[in-house]
């Protein structure tokens, strides 16, 4: 079974990501004070909890020769405001994900969430065993970036969407306003639909005033903890836009080239086991409020029609005809993620039991 898998994976990812971090560190070691704003709420299950505990781990293993001060959104800086005080020194590291960045880098959402994209599996596989981390730094370099970059937490699906009545057919799209994240955003475009990238402190309150009238973020764990279930009732799964998500922590590249080899060794290893742990956090915790959702909140969990599933691949597709044309390194990667996914097809199709 494909979820069988994924915890396999995920296990074998933690073992193998501590056993790297099996060393002490050396006592040459210069302490650094990493200062990590935050995008998102350390509250939030899967979304914001993975920072603190990679700040509470890298101390150990580093025996306090790395330590993380933690800042939540908005507090040193701005969520979407993080890559470039990173890269220009303002503060020495960020913790966000990728997709915010797309109106300065065009192909960064690739490395935050694909529509119809990789699961947390096959996405992890392609980043570690393919060419991901390569592209990924490659991609900030190459925008004159001063950071490095490593994906340090990852999500399970996400809802695909709040709604305040069912959508049956594209036409019931027409004119929605909706807050929107990453590629997904262009795909509802095509499909009439206003979208706008609110970070989330500021969705519900927009929901609530009527400033949009639908909205996706995250996880049913953290939706909840949002409130949309207030305000709008009808939750759309599955998550088409957002099979899996990627969140990276960000260090100015000239504070990451001061650290010694021991130093680097060990955050590596600490992100690697936060993907770990961030995955099976975000699988366990959600069946429990989806099933509240119904129960307590007056939820409807809905599912998208094959018609519905259909409009948005073909959207998709567009979309990414476009952005190829319009940015070499957006095509670079895309082309490099879809023959790495053409390959696992074979491996994918026929290892994994058809769900039920």
């Amino acid at each position: 079974m494909k979820k069988m898998m994924k915890a396999t994976l995920a296990a074998t990812s933690v073992s193998v990501a501590l056993a790297g971090v099996a060393f002490d560190a050396s006592a040459e070691d210069k302490k650094i004070l990493l200062k990590v704003p935050v995008a998102f709420a350390t509250s939030l299950p899967g979304l914001g909890t993975p920072i603190p505990k990679v700040a509470e781990q890298i101390e150990l293993v580093t025996n306090k020769s790395i330590r993380m001060k933690v800042y939540e959104p908005g507090k040193l800086v701005a969520p979407f405001e993080i890559l470039g005080a990173v890269s220009a020194g303002k503060i020495n590291a960020g913790y966000t994900t990728a997709g915010y960045w797309a109106g300065k880098i065009p192909a960064s959402p690739l490395f935050s969430a694909v529509p119809f994209g990789p699961d947390a599996g096959e996405y992890m596989a392609w980043m570690y065993y393919g060419n991901g981390m390569k592209l990924y730094q490659e991609m900030y370099d190459t925008a004159g970036y001063n950071v490095k970059v490593m994906p340090c937490a990852i999500n399970p699906p996400e809802t695909s969407g709040w709604f305040a009545k069912p959508i049956e057919k594209p036409e019931d799209l027409q004119g929605l306003r909706m807050r929107f994240f990453g590629l997904g955003a262009k795909v509802m475009e095509k499909l009439g639909v206003s979208t706008s990238l609110l970070p989330g402190s500021e969705i519900f309150p927009a929901l609530e005033k009527g400033a949009i009238d639908a909205t996706e973020f995250s996880t049913p764990s953290v939706d909840t903890r949002v409130g949309f279930h207030k305000i709008v009732k009808y939750n759309y799964f599955p998550g088409w836009h957002q099979q899996s998500t990627i969140f990276e922590l960000l260090i100015n590249k000239d504070v990451w080239n001061k650290m010694s080899a021991s130093q680097q060794a060990a955050l590596n290893q600490v992100c690697k086991a936060s993907m770990a742990d961030s995955f099976a956090e975000g699988e366990a915790k959600q069946f429990s409020a989806m099933k509240e959702n119904v129960e307590k909140r007056g939820v409807k969990i809905m599912q998208w029609n094959d018609t519905m599933l259909n409009a948005f691949q073909g959207a998709w597709d567009e979309v990414v005809a476009e952005q190829s044309a319009a940015d070499p390194m957006f095509k670079k990667i895309w082309d490099d993620m879809s023959a790495f996914r053409e390959d696992y097809k074979l491996w994918g199709q026929n290892a994994f039991l058809p769900r039920k």
